[in-house]
C-alpha cells in the first residue's frame, strides 16, 4: 500500500511539474501539419506620431459690432454668403440721427446770415472809419461781430460734417473681400455698441491651430510635419509647424502650434475641427503583416514558426504593436529581425501545432 501511495506522489509530482512549463507541448502522434505562409520580420521606418484635434482659423478675422445704438431694419446678406470689400451687410435705423443732421444743417443756415450779414457790415464800417465818419471803436465793435460770426458759422459747418460722418455707421459694411459666418441678429432687434452682428472671414490660407500637450513639449519644434485629415480619416492636407508659442495655455495645459492650411473644398470655414497627427521623428522598427496579427482579451499575438523536435510548429508570442505603416504593424516588443511570422489560417492555430511552411 505505501509503495502504491509514494507512485502516485510521484506520479502527481511529475505532472505538476509538466503543466507550469510554458514551453508548447509536442505535437500528437499521428496529428497532420496544417501548410501556412510565413514574413520574415524586417526593418523599416517608421514614424514616432501623436494624433491631436486641431481648429481651422482664418488668418484674418473680424467680428463686426455697431458703432452706434438703433433698431436693425434690413439684413442683406447671409451667413456662408463671399462678399467683396465694402458691401452693405445690414443697415441701422438712422432716422434719428438724419433729424440731427436736418437740425444742425437749419442752424447753419443761420449761422451763415449772421456771417454774412457781419461781413457786409465790418466792410461798410471800415469804409466809414477810413473816411473819418466813425469812431474808432464803432469799427472794432463790428470787426469783433464779424470774426464772432464767423468762428460761430465755421464751428457750426463742422458740427454738420460730424453729424453727417454719423450716417455712415448707421451701414455695416464689409472691411474686406471674405465669408460672413453666423448672424445671430435679427431684423427689429435694438443694437447696443456691444451687440455682436456676424463675422467677416478672409478668404484665402488658413490656420491649423493645433494644443500640444506639455509632456511633449521637448519634441515639439518648429518644421515638424502635420497630417491634416478628416473626422472620417480622409487625408487633407500634410503641412509644417511654422510657429510654436513660448508660454503654457494655463487652461488647456498645452503648448499652442500653429500650421499653415490652404483653403480647400474640404477646409474653408473659420472654428471647423479637423484631425492633425504631429509626426516627431522617424526610427527604423520591427513591422509585420497586418494578417499575422490576433487578439485575446485586447492582448496581441502573432504564430512565430519554431522548431521542436525536429518538427515545425506554430509559437504563440505576445506583441506590442506600435504605428500602422501602409498594410503593417510596427512591433515595439515580442519579436526580432529574422523572426518567421505565420500570416495564413491564423484562425485555426493553437499554440505547440504542427506546420508545414510553404514560403512566403
Amino acid at each position: 500500500m505505501k509503495r502504491i501511495f509514494g507512485f502516485a506522489s510521484a506520479l502527481l509530482f511529475g505532472l505538476a511539474s509538466i503543466g507550469c512549463e510554458k514551453k508548447p507541448a509536442p505535437p500528437a502522434a499521428g496529428m497532420q501539419a496544417m501548410p501556412v505562409k510565413t514574413a520574415t520580420v524586417t526593418l523599416a521606418p517608421v514614424e514616432q506620431s501623436n494624433e491631436y484635434m486641431a481648429t481651422i482659423k482664418s488668418r484674418r478675422s473680424a467680428t463686426l459690432q455697431p458703432q452706434v445704438s438703433g433698431r436693425l431694419t434690413k439684413i442683406q446678406v447671409r451667413s456662408g454668403e463671399h462678399v467683396k470689400a465694402g458691401q452693405v451687410l445690414m443697415q441701422i435705423d438712422a432716422e434719428p440721427q438724419q433729424a440731427t443732421v436736418q437740425a444742425q444743417l437749419a442752424t447753419e443756415r443761420q449761422k451763415k446770415s449772421f456771417y454774412d450779414y457781419s461781413t457786409i457790415e465790418a466792410e461798410r464800417q471800415k469804409k466809414l472809419f477810413d473816411a473819418g465818419v466813425t469812431s474808432r471803436d464803432v469799427y472794432d465793435q463790428a470787426q469783433q461781430a464779424f470774426d464772432n460770426s464767423k468762428a460761430d458759422y465755421e464751428s457750426s459747418v463742422a458740427m454738420r460734417k460730424t453729424q453727417e460722418g454719423q450716417l455712415g455707421y448707421y451701414t455695416v459694411r464689409a472691411p474686406f473681400d471674405g465669408v460672413v459666418g453666423d448672424i445671430p441678429v435679427h431684423v427689429g432687434d435694438y443694437l447696443a455698441t456691444t451687440t455682436m452682428l456676424t463675422t467677416v472671414d478672409e478668404i484665402g490660407d488658413l490656420e491649423a491651430y493645433i494644443y500640444i500637450p506639455t509632456e511633449r513639449s521637448a519634441l515639439a519644434k518648429q518644421g515638424l510635419v502635420v497630417e491634416l485629415s478628416d473626422t472620417g480619416g480622409k487625408m487633407l492636407e500634410k503641412t509644417k509647424i511654422d510657429f510654436l508659442s513660448a508660454q503654457v495655455d494655463p487652461t488647456l495645459q498645452g503648448i499652442l502650434a500653429k500650421a499653415s492650411v490652404h483653403a480647400t473644398p474640404e477646409i474653408m470655414r473659420n472654428a471647423e475641427m479637423v484631425k492633425a497627427r504631429v509626426i516627431w521623428s522617424t526610427k527604423p522598427m520591427a513591422v509585420i503583416p497586418v494578417l499575422a496579427v490576433t487578439r485575446q482579451g485586447g492582448q496581441s499575438f502573432v504564430y512565430v514558426l519554431k522548431q521542436a523536435n525536429g518538427h515545425m510548429i506554430a509559437s504563440e508570442t505576445a506583441v506590442t504593436l506600435g504605428e500602422t505603416v501602409g498594410n503593417t504593424y510596427s512591433v515595439t516588443s515580442g519579436l526580432n529581425p529574422g523572426d518567421q511570422v505565420i500570416v495564413s489560417s491564423t484562425q485555426f492555430l493553437v499554440n505547440g501545432m504542427p506546420v508545414t511552411p510553404l514560403g512566403a
